[in-house]
């Protein structure tokens, strides 16, 4: 089961500023120090929230294994720290750090932790990417 938390949260779920500056090294090492991550389980945040994607930030013991997801939207795995190996159909794939890998929506997935790992996870809505593309074709200047 994958836990997170919402790091950035108001009552609109907006935010009025035009960026926002993490320091995920100081993250992880936070994450790794919480209630969560000390009884074994995997630890994740969401960084970023909006209507169009989810960006978490994610940390795996060694081992952890996350099982069979389908997503409806495309999925991009950027390893921070440690490896990561995903399993698409027959095939596995491993990911070190630095490494970063895009899924198309509606392919089934999952991904274990070859050692301890810190990743970012990224959720791109097909209906939002087709609904923004419809719009801006429809666009003129």
């Amino acid at each position: 089961m994958l836990k997170t938390t919402a790091l950035l949260n108001n009552n609109s779920g907006s935010f009025n500023i035009p960026f926002s500056a993490l320091d995920i090294p100081t993250m992880i090492e936070n994450m790794k120090h919480e209630h969560t991550w000390k009884k074994g389980e995997l630890n994740s945040v969401i960084l970023l929230k909006s209507p169009v994607k989810k960006v978490m930030l994610t940390v795996l013991h060694e081992g952890t294994e996350v099982l069979s997801f389908q997503a409806n939207d495309s999925v991009t795995f950027q390893v921070l720290e440690g490896k990561l190996m995903l399993h698409i159909k027959e095939e596995s794939i491993t990911l070190g750090k630095g490494e970063l890998l895009t899924l198309d929506e509606k392919i089934q997935y999952s991904f274990d932790s070859v050692e301890e790992t810190a990743f970012l996870l990224t959720l791109v809505s097909e209906n939002i990417e087709n609904r923004m593309q419809q719009e801006s074709a429809g666009t003129q200047y």
